[in-house]
């Protein structure tokens, strides 16, 4: 099949051109560019990770649906919401890697991200792509998850579907690689402030956080809010979720242990590790979440450690898996199965 790419040039623009340029199914890719691209092609002002220069075509509706059978958003969060009505309303497939559709208000939306949210009748007809636990009804526009919030999400929903969870104890140390803030220069991005360093940020206002309440609070309703930190370390993809939660009452290990089995014993992209608790390199370059708990019966505690490489199952990654689930392809299709190492 013939896809779209909106928004290439970025890191999971670029990561996602690699995986579908090599997936079984795919037959052509092309690039379009929001800001018009006439002109201009892919990689010439970067250092080139793949041997192809293809044109960046100029952004319009009716040409990429005529020309293209599902369309890849991979631009910055307040630009899909305005360039995506068109598809929308053709009822065309999208998967959008911003996170201008992850969230169903639209005013918290606006207090999360600071900007106008799109129509919610357009929020209306998407839904949240997190591919272990899609929606039931599932529409042609799939907004693929937050990075933060894929990690902590597969953290916590054995627990939060099975109601094991005390309600107001989740705490979530959040850590990130570089890359996860994108190609954007910052001063906080640059090699001499974040090297042999670490710095929190946005604590408590990171607008992932949103997001991952909505689905939780699908799991249990029970549960008001979590305490969230976000850690920029100076590793360039990974991001290593760290909970800790108060069980509901005291469980065993085993009963913990079982609770993420049957949730993910037939997951093909998360390996649960049982008390071993995951690093960070054991995922990078794959699209992997690897997750381990350990349970302290003194202090009746559980700790969840959830890691993906952020580039990976926190977007490009996950997004072609949101394209194989919608195609009902081979859910490994076009995803490499070994971690790079070392």
């Amino acid at each position: 099949m013939h896809v779209a790419i909106l928004g290439a040039t970025g890191y999971s623009g670029t990561v996602l051109y690699g995986l579908l340029s090599q997936h079984p199914n795919v037959e052509s890719i092309n690039l379009y560019g929001h800001e018009g691209g006439k002109g201009s092609r892919f990689f010439d002002n970067e250092v080139p990770a793949f041997s192809t220069h293809l044109p960046i075509l100029p952004f319009n509706p009716a040409e990429i649906m005529s020309h293209n059978d599902l369309l890849f958003c991979a631009t910055p969060a307040g630009v899909t919401k305005n360039l995506v009505a068109p598809f929308i309303e053709a009822d065309f497939p999208v998967i959008d890697l911003s996170g201008d559709f992850r969230l169903k208000d639209p005013l918290i939306y606006k207090k999360w991200y600071n900007k106008e949210a799109a129509p919610s009748s357009l929020l209306s007809k998407s839904s949240y792509g997190l591919t272990e636990f899609p929606e039931k009804n599932t529409t042609k526009y799939i907004a693929n998850p937050g990075c933060y919030a894929t990690a902590t999400l597969l953290g916590l929903a054995p627990l939060a579907i099975e109601h094991m969870i005390d309600p107001n104890s989740i705490i979530v140390d959040a850590k990130s690689g570089v890359s996860g803030a994108g190609k954007k220069l910052s001063t906080t991005s640059q090699y001499n402030f974040i090297n042999e360093n670490a710095w929190l940020y946005k604590m408590n206002k990171h607008q992932h956080i949103p997001e991952i309440m909505q689905k939780l609070r699908e799991w249990d309703s029970k549960i008001p809010a979590i305490q969230f930190s976000t850690t920029l370390i100076p590793v360039t993809r990974g991001i290593m979720s760290t909970i800790y939660l108060k069980p509901i009452k005291h469980y065993t290990n085993d009963e913990i242990l079982t609770s993420f089995h049957k949730h993910y014993d037939n997951a093909p992209f998360v390996r649960f590790k049982e008390n071993y608790l995951p690093a960070i390199k054991e995922v990078t370059g794959s699209n992997y979440c690897d997750i381990g708990v350990n349970y302290n019966p003194v202090t009746n505690t559980i700790t969840i450690v959830s890691v993906i490489d952020n580039l990976m199952k926190g977007a490009a990654g996950q997004a072609v898996q949101n394209f194989n689930l919608f195609w009902n392809l081979t859910p490994t299709s076009g995803l490499p199965l070994l971690p790079v190492f070392p």
